[in-house]
């Protein structure tokens, strides 16, 4: 149900589970052996997410799958149970057939439920940059997928976004929560999910959900352009900032003020960053040689910069 496609260093992951591009089990267990596939792959430099249904990136989670997991539990769970299941479960990892003894007791749901933020989270630690291509309808996990993504771009036209789930008695289950009040904040993660009505693409840029709106015959090209563009910035960059915003953003401003020292020091003693600073410097003395204004140079170099870096990296 998906299928990749490589030009460079920019790899193209086209989710294709027509006609309603449900995410599901099978699904994330795809995704996750991308994932373990790219973590020794250093030529994949960015990836980007999309779907190969018109007018579709996905329109939620598969609510069979998550019904069956439901109904499979012999009992009601109370918040206590959930949290002592969910205990089980990652117990559960390190004995050989526990999972599947889990999943006979009617707990395979809970597999499937840490499996998808397991995904999501080696999204957000990769090295490499995530761009979500978004092509039309993304509800509920689709929206969850797409907030894993460090950058999001959505076709422009009769499209919705947003988490519905509390419309059928349950909230998101695959970071949701978590990741809207971090990219809105609370009061407007809050109104999302209790409302369940998702909202239009021009009104999710203009929140910040998503970064940019493209036409629809844009989308693809511009998703690649901005995935070639980033794939050129410096991996062990990428890991850093990533961290310090995915991490230290959610931690107090001293703890995330440390994560960012931490990254600072890290990327600025390997070679390419030096060699790169060395060569912006070099470029200074001869501006400076010259008798040229600096303003108009750096005017003229940083578009330059922008699209190719000061040095390969």
């Amino acid at each position: 149900m998906i299928r990749t496609d490589r030009d460079g260093a920019v790899l193209t992951v086209w989710l294709d589970n027509p006609p309603y591009n449900f995410l599901t089990g099978e699904i994330m267990t795809a995704l996750a052996d991308l994932l373990t596939s790219l973590e020794g792959d250093d030529s994949v430099r960015a990836v980007i997410f999309t779907s190969a249904v018109e007018d579709v990136f996905v329109s939620h989670y598969d609510v069979a799958e998550i019904l069956e997991g439901a109904q499979a539990s012999p009992i009601t769970l109370t918040r206590r149970k959930a949290a002592a299941a969910l205990h089980a479960s990652r117990a559960a990892d390190r004995l050989p057939g526990a999972q599947a003894a889990l999943a006979r007791a009617g707990a395979g749901g809970i597999a499937d439920l840490r499996r998808y933020h397991e995904v999501c989270r080696r999204m957000r630690n990769s090295d490499k940059v995530f761009v979500a291509a978004l092509n039309g309808r993304t509800l509920g996990g689709g929206c969850e997928l797409a907030l894993s993504c460090d950058i999001r771009l959505m076709a422009d036209g009769p499209y919705e976004i947003g988490q519905p789930e509390i419309l059928v008695g349950i909230i998101p289950g695959g970071g949701g929560t978590q990741l809207l009040t971090r990219v809105l904040g609370a009061a407007r993660a809050l109104e999302l999910c209790l409302e369940g009505a998702p909202i239009t693409p021009a009104r999710a840029r203009d929140i910040g959900l998503v970064h940019r709106l493209v036409t629809p015959a844009a989308l693809q090209n511009e998703a690649h352009r901005t995935a070639a563009r980033l794939a050129r910035r410096s991996p062990v960059a990428v890991a850093a900032l990533k961290r310090a915003v995915y991490e230290g953003g959610s931690e107090s401003l001293d703890r995330g003020m440390h994560t960012e020292r931490t990254g600072f020091l890290e990327t600025s003693s390997i070679e390419t960053a030096k060699r790169a600073m060395a060569r912006y410097l070099e470029e200074i003395r001869e501006v400076d040689r010259d008798g040229r204004d600096l303003a108009t140079f750096i005017a003229d170099r940083l578009p330059r910069w922008i699209e190719g870096s000061v040095v390969e990296f």
